[in-house]
Parts: C-alpha cells; sequence; structure tokens
C-alpha cells in the first residue's frame, strides 16, 4: 500500500509566502503603527523561511507571524496549514494527528487555538441591519 506524508508535499518557504501575500496585499506595515516604513532584518534562525521586520516610524521589531493565530508556536508553519486544511476536510483531531504524525495532545492545542483565532477574527454581524439593506434592495 502507498503511504504518502503530507508534511513532505508542503514547503516552509511557499506558506510564508502565502501569508505575506494575504497579509500585506498593500505591502508589509508595521503591526503597531501601521506604518508602510519597514526595513526587512533578516530571517529566523530557527525557521529560515520566515522573515524578520523593522519599522522605521516606531522601531517595532516583528515578523511575518506576528499578531496571527500562527505566532508563537513551535510546529512550523506548514503544520498549523495543513492542520486548518485537514479541519476543514472534517477530519478529527486524532485522525489529523495521524496525517501530520503529531501526538494527539498537540493537534488537540492547536486545533483548539485555529478555531479561537478564527472566531475572534470573524466580523461581527447585524442581522437586523442585514435583512433591513435586503429588503431595502428588493423594493
Amino acid at each position: 500500500m502507498l503511504s504518502v506524508n503530507l508534511t513532505h508535499l508542503i514547503d516552509d518557504e511557499k506558506c510564508y509566502e502565502t501569508v505575506r501575500q494575504m497579509r500585506w496585499e498593500r505591502g508589509v506595515c508595521c503591526p503597531k503603527c501601521q506604518s508602510l516604513g519597514v526595513i526587512k532584518r533578516g530571517k529566523d534562525e530557527t525557521q529560515p523561511a520566515r522573515q524578520r521586520y523593522q519599522c522605521k516610524t516606531c522601531n517595532t521589531n516583528f515578523d511575518d507571524l506576528t499578531d496571527t493565530i500562527f505566532a508563537g508556536h513551535h510546529q512550523p508553519l506548514r503544520m498549523w496549514i495543513l492542520c486548518l486544511y485537514l479541519m476543514g476536510l472534517n477530519l478529527s483531531n486524532r485522525q489529523i494527528a495521524q496525517e501530520l504524525d503529531l501526538d494527539k495532545d498537540v493537534v488537540q492545542d492547536m486545533t483548539t487555538q485555529l478555531r479561537a483565532g478564527i472566531d475572534q477574527s470573524k466580523p461581527e454581524v447585524n442581522l437586523l441591519e442585514f435583512r433591513l439593506k435586503k429588503e431595502k434592495k428588493a423594493e
């Protein structure tokens, strides 16, 4: 039987490129003061695909993952992306742990953090306002 290790099908460089494109459509900006005056400050020692930056306005140091749901964790970004993908396929934590060759408790923590981050980033929807706009368009 053919066995494929998902973690070898995706690389960190592509994951970081995707995060950068989605996060900074108009260019890298400081998460503290929102200035676009940012300079590159090398790569992270532990994750070489992760770019570090410094804001020229407020001197804040940050990287590609600062203030994201992926920040401050030991697993490589590709593991978080794959975990998120497998969650979208509605796999159980046990199945995700098997696919990613991780401990089930590690996956439990990851999925909990991802769900909390996703829930936190959802915009508030005012259903009454939405309904009124919809009715107005129908007139």
